[in-house]
Order: C-alpha cells, then structure tokens, then sequence
C-alpha cells in the first residue's frame, strides 16, 4: 500500500450546469453510458447497495459488460463543484492488480458551459503489479476521455 498511486486527468467543456452533472452522476441509470475502451469493459449495470440522504457515503454496486464487477463509494459530495468516488473491492483480474481507485470530478462553470476534470488515482497492490497498472491506466484513460465526448454529444443533442 506503500506504493505512490498511478494518476491521470481528462478535462473538458460540457453545456450543462455543475448541478446537472451531479444530478446525472447521482442517477446511477447513465453510469451505462460508459462504454470502456478496447479491453477497459463498460458498465452493464449500476445500482445502489446504500443511498444516503446527502449521497456522500452512498455505496454503488457495478456490474461491467465483461462480467466483473466493483463498488464505488461517494467519498466527497459537494453539488455543483466536487464529487470523489472511491472504487474498491474488485473481482478477478483487477483485484490482484489493485486495492482501489480513486476518481474526482471537479466542476468549474464558465460562460460556454462547465469545466470539468475528471483525475484518477490508481493505487498498485505493490512494485510489481505498477506496471500492467500503468498499462491498463493508458486505456482507461482513453476510455474516460470518450466517455466525455458521449457526455457532450448527448447534452448538445435535442433529446438532453
């Protein structure tokens, strides 16, 4: 656990207010939208295992497209400006690779819309398991920064 965290970020402009991205991370339904990156798998479901009154410490069980699954935990829930999820217990591979994720959106309006930051921290069991960490932290990354892009293709669509 000593071993320091293998960290990213992927930033961009989305034409909705702070308060409806929160809302829409809220409503665990759209977390389906995430659609992974080559083998990163996206998310199948995503449902509530404990939903707490102000969301921080709820607990959300999800199911992922190759058959995996893990739990995220709302660690810090500030409407409109920050939210911090934690992502643990995961089942087999992940779990021999890492004890957990960390994944902060950071959300700043600005006049075109709100600027948001989403900064991943992924924590390696050991030395070892750093590098196929590594590997696996260049897909994620190109699995969040197409999750951004459906994210604003879907807000600026007539339907949002």
């Amino acid at each position: 656990m000593g071993t320091r965290p293998i960290t990213f970020s992927c930033s961009a402009i989305l034409p909705l207010s702070p308060a409806q991205i929160c809302e829409q991370i809220a409503r665990v339904q759209s977390w389906c939208d995430f659609e992974g990156y080559g083998p990163i798998p996206g998310i199948a479901s995503a449902t509530y295992e404990l939903r707490t009154v102000d969301i921080k410490g709820s607990r959300i069980r999800v199911q992922n497209r190759d058959g995996s699954e893990h739990v995220e935990e709302i660690t810090e829930w500030i409407p409109g400006q920050r939210v911090v999820l934690q992502l643990q217990e995961f089942s087999r591979p992940l779990n021999s690779l890492a004890y957990r994720f960390v994944e902060e959106w950071d959300l700043k309006p600005g006049p075109d819309g709100t600027h948001v930051k989403r900064t991943f921290f992924l924590h390696p069991r050991n030395s070892l398991t750093r590098v196929p960490l590594w590997l696996i932290s260049r897909l994620l990354r190109r699995a969040i920064a197409q999750h951004l892009r459906r994210m604003l293709s879907s807000s600026s669509s007539p339907r949002a």
